[in-house]
């Protein structure tokens, strides 16, 4: 079972530059897409072969997420049911019978920090507990833009950056609080080496110069890492300022 995810920094404006091509190439069973930027009625594509749920911020144009899944999920839920961390469309949870899946878009904290606090001690700490609830009853896949490069070794300039959004102590130390609930980095246990990256600026030639941050990610409960056949970053797909992520499940 081939699981992606991507941050397409606008489902409409990808559509426009090769995605359904690539999505045909790609041969996913679940495409998880985060930053869609749409509601379904404004997208122009029926996405053949796929189940499609969306969970669009109630502000238009921004944030929001969706699931493509060639195989219809025993159930889907939105959000966390709290509103308020509900309107901005960040969380799909999906039921596979074996697994959850969970698809997220971490909120950014902004340049100059705006909204550390809220991200670190609010947002955070409530999607942890919504990872916790769904693992007391069956293993759990999460997946998406988390926002944070968890190590130094998940940027480029580590020292340049110290102190910006998505490598502040903070965040990573609440990535750091996810992951000890029982949660594993899939790219990791296939991938110690340096460079390897999913997010670049489109200032100053940054991709092309692979100046960037992996801070897109598929973590799975401990108990189902070994499940895990295959992990990893799709560079070469274009079309946004992220790439594809994903891994392979065994069966």
């Amino acid at each position: 079972m081939k699981l992606i995810s991507w941050n397409v920094n606008g489902i409409r404006s990808v559509l426009t530059k090769g995605f359904a091509d690539w999505l045909e190439r790609v041969d996913a069973d679940v495409v998880c897409l985060q930053e869609t930027k749409a509601r379904p009625e404004q997208v122009p594509h029926d996405f053949a072969g796929y189940e499609v749920v969306w969970n669009p911020a109630v502000r238009a144009g921004y944030s929001g997420t969706a699931i493509l899944s060639r195989r219809k999920p025993k159930s889907t839920t939105l959000g966390f049911g709290l509103a308020e961390h509900d309107q901005e469309g960040r969380v799909i949870t999906a039921d596979y019978g074996d697994f959850f899946l969970v698809n997220v878009y971490t909120p950014n904290s902004k340049r100059e920090l705006t909204r550390l606090d809220y991200r670190t001690r609010e947002w955070t700490p409530a999607f942890g507990r919504h990872l916790a609830a769904l693992a007391k009853t069956k293993p759990v896949v999460f997946c998406g833009d988390m926002n944070v490069a968890h190590k130094e070794i998940d940027l480029a300039r580590p020292r340049e950056n110290t102190r910006n959004a998505g490598f502040t102590n903070e965040e990573r130390e609440s990535f750091d609080r996810i992951l000890e609930g029982g949660f594993v980095d899939t790219f990791r246990v296939f991938e110690q080496g340096t460079g390897h990256y999913t997010w670049w600026s489109y200032q100053n030639g940054a991709r092309e110069r692979n100046i960037g941050w992996r801070i897109d990610y598929f973590c799975v409960s401990e108990s189902i890492v070994d499940e895990v056949q295959s992990a990893f970053i799709q560079p070469e797909a274009t079309g946004s300022d992220h790439c594809p992520v994903g891994i392979v499940l065994k069966g």
